[in-house]
């Protein structure tokens, strides 16, 4: 494909499935222009970075985060809905919640996104400065909560490059559950789900949300007394 030929959505979009399979360190302009059938400063002429690219597929990605309807539903429903939507997201791209300690992000995507998600809290009662907090608080508590898996897929992808990973996953279990051992509470759950690498209990993130809903719900509550 001539450089005359690509557009930059084209790149955009073979980039986000390139990060999705290789993660960040798979990401480089010379993978990219194969995946399009095209040569590296094909894609160059459109964009002149890695970073730049990073930066437009981590905001493209945001769009796919649903915005609930603020006049249909309750705030706290809403709030849930939205949360959810965004985790959902983080764990089909595992890449972006990496992309944060490492790239500056910005754009219309994101934009869209938190501007809405300050519209649902000042909606649900809050000042505009606690608003700002509400949307922050809610922010980190999903992106934390998918950093998990996140872990997982790029500690997979990088034990693939130097051997075994089941092995070598399966040495390092081994490991700690004779550290565990040690400690009665850990003991008592060895054989529980969350006992696996970077595991949680099952609903662990609809749990956290709700405590982090049930203490808004809570300051509202204060506030109108």
């Amino acid at each position: 494909m001539a450089r005359n030929t690509l557009t930059p959505d084209q790149i955009v979009r073979a980039a986000i499935e390139l990060l999705d399979q290789e993660g960040l360190d798979g990401l480089n302009m010379r993978s990219l222009g194969a995946r399009l059938g095209a040569a590296a400063t094909a894609v160059y002429w459109h964009i002149k970075t890695k970073d730049e690219l990073v930066r437009l597929a981590g905001d493209t990605v945001w769009n796919e985060v649903e915005l609930p309807d603020l006049d249909a539903l309750e705030w706290r429903a809403a709030a849930a809905a939205m949360a959810g939507s965004m985790h959902a997201m983080l764990n089909r791209h595992p890449w972006l919640g990496q992309a944060f300690g490492s790239h500056l992000l910005y754009g219309p995507g994101k934009a869209r996104h938190d501007d809405h998600s300050l519209a649902l809290y000042e909606k649900a009662g809050f000042t505009p400065a606690d608003a700002d907090r509400a949307a922050a608080t809610v922010f980190v508590y999903v992106l934390g909560s998918a950093l998990g898996a996140a872990a997982q897929v790029s500690l997979t992808r990088r034990l693939s490059k130097s051997g075994d990973p089941e092995k070598e996953l399966a040495d390092t279990m081994a490991a700690a559950t004779e550290v565990a051992m040690a400690f009665p509470r850990l003991r008592d759950r060895l054989d529980s789900a969350a006992a696996q690498y970077t595991a949680a209990p099952d609903r662990t993130f609809e749990f956290g949300l709700a405590a982090v809903l049930d203490g808004f719900e809570a300051r509202l509550a204060e506030r109108a007394e």
